[in-house]
């Protein structure tokens, strides 16, 4: 594959677009004997590609890098990568004492194909006179990288980013009235209506950028929950004027059926996250009627002992002092250095994550939030678990030891067998923002089995 550590051999395949289209393998990873082929674009990118090459080239087998019809800037990352590939497999045949095996012809050679492309200039794949290989050039594909400029000529079509609607919607239910701030992409639809519950002092938006990716195909919408970001709500007495607000779960779900009421006359999918993932959870129980599924991100069906319950409501009953007493600021501080949060900790946007839990301006609401909305006050939700009619997808982090044996015990108790747990690799309590895309990926492979 390397020439003189300057030059990729390529092959070049023949292959038919009925032959591509009857191609139905979901990894593009062909192990043809000793041969292993394998497309990066297709397989999650280069990390997933290089283990793989790793494994092959262990096991004796040729690691062939293949493309599948990436402009000239993506043959130009396939390049270095397959120039990175032979030198880790020099290093291994030199580590393992094994005879060094003749260079591998990459299958980079569709460029060929393409009539444009995004670059201005064109990437140097071309034939060697002298050794009448078919080679490219790692200083240009280096070189192209560095200096990329895009071909406007050869752009047909441009696309902005989808904007998030935000507005404020007025729901009134029972003895509370709500002006709930709302944040919404996607098509206007009915059908098929996913709404996103954030965590204890996050917002609606934490989700955004898992809403982007998945509002392709449904509508997707986050609000504010009571005591966060922009949404009021107030209590009123028997003659209509305002009281000291409370809150219970029972009176946020009901608040979210009102909600569900005006938005849809059909059934939504429920997302929540920790304290979000609790009242999807008891809606997903009690409301059956109104929702057609849960995902439930680090979620709890709440604490089966009562003096637990009780242990615990003291403690974010003192919490929820601190926080009006020290401020908002001193109390992030504190609370992020707690154990569930050891992963995230070591975010590269951790500061960032941070900030945006600042972005509270009623702390009397939001410690209130806190008290009323503790675990402690919660129901247990064990027993009616095991009568669950409503298909849950229940989602934890690898490193989450916690709620990975409540997640295990929660499905031991689900008997509808609609229901199943997936488990996100590399991260711990807050998964959609340590390692959204498999989150992404599990979330979509759920909707699709929901009726």
């Amino acid at each position: 594959m390397i020439y003189n550590q300057k030059y990729l051999i390529i092959m070049h395949f023949q292959i038919s677009l009925q032959e591509i289209m009857d191609f139905k393998s979901s990894y593009f990873c062909w192990i043809l004997g000793f041969i292993q082929v394998i497309k990066p674009s297709v397989i999650g990118g280069f990390e997933n590609a290089a283990s793989i090459a790793r494994w092959a080239q262990q096991q004796g087998k040729m690691a062939v890098v293949s493309a599948a019809f990436e402009s000239g800037l993506g043959l130009s990352a396939y390049i270095l990568f397959s120039c990175y590939l032979e030198l880790q497999n020099a290093d291994l045949c030199k580590m393992m004492n094994r005879e060094l095996a003749p260079p591998v012809a990459h299958g980079l050679g569709t460029y060929q194909w393409l009539k444009e492309d995004v670059t201005t200039h064109p990437i140097g794949i071309c034939r060697n006179p002298c050794s009448g290989l078919v080679e490219a050039s790692v200083a240009n594909a280096t070189q192209l990288m560095q200096k990329f400029q895009i071909n406007h000529r050869s752009i047909r079509r441009t696309f902005t980013e989808e904007q998030a609607l935000r507005h404020q919607l007025i729901v009134n239910s029972k003895d509370v009235s709500s002006s709930i701030k709302v944040l919404e992409i996607g098509e206007r639809i009915d059908d098929n209506v996913l709404i996103f519950l954030h965590g204890f002092l996050g917002t609606g938006e934490d989700w955004i950028p898992i809403m982007k990716a998945i509002s392709g195909s449904a509508r997707c919408i986050t609000i504010d929950l009571p005591g966060h970001g922009g949404t009021k709500i107030q209590n009123l007495s028997g003659n209509g004027a305002p009281q000291e607000t409370t809150l219970s779960i029972d009176i946020v779900a009901d608040v979210l059926c009102k909600l569900i009421e005006q938005i849809t006359p059909k059934k939504v999918t429920l997302v929540g996250y920790s304290m979000g993932a609790r009242i999807a959870l008891y809606m997903a129980l009690r409301f059956g009627d109104k929702i057609k599924g849960a995902v439930l991100l680090s979620g709890s069906p709440g604490l089966k002992d009562a003096i637990a319950r009780k242990i615990r409501r003291a403690k974010d009953d003192s919490r929820a002092c601190s926080l009006v007493a020290h401020g908002l600021q001193a109390f992030v501080d504190t609370w992020y250095t707690g154990e569930l949060w050891k992963s995230l900790r070591m975010h590269p946007h951790f500061d960032q994550i941070v900030s945006s839990r600042l972005q509270h301006f009623d702390v009397e609401s939001l410690s209130r939030s806190l008290s009323d909305l503790s675990i402690g006050r919660q129901p247990s939700l064990w027993e009616e678990l095991k009568q669950c009619k409503t298909p849950l997808l229940v989602i934890v982090g690898e490193k989450d030891g916690k709620f990975k044996a409540i997640a295990e015990e929660m499905l031991n108790e689900l008997s509808d067998g609609k229901s199943e747990m997936v488990e996100i690799p590399n991260c711990g309590h807050a998964v959609h923002l340590e390692n959204p895309l498999p989150v992404i990926r599990a979330m979509r492979r759920f909707f699709t089995t929901l009726k």
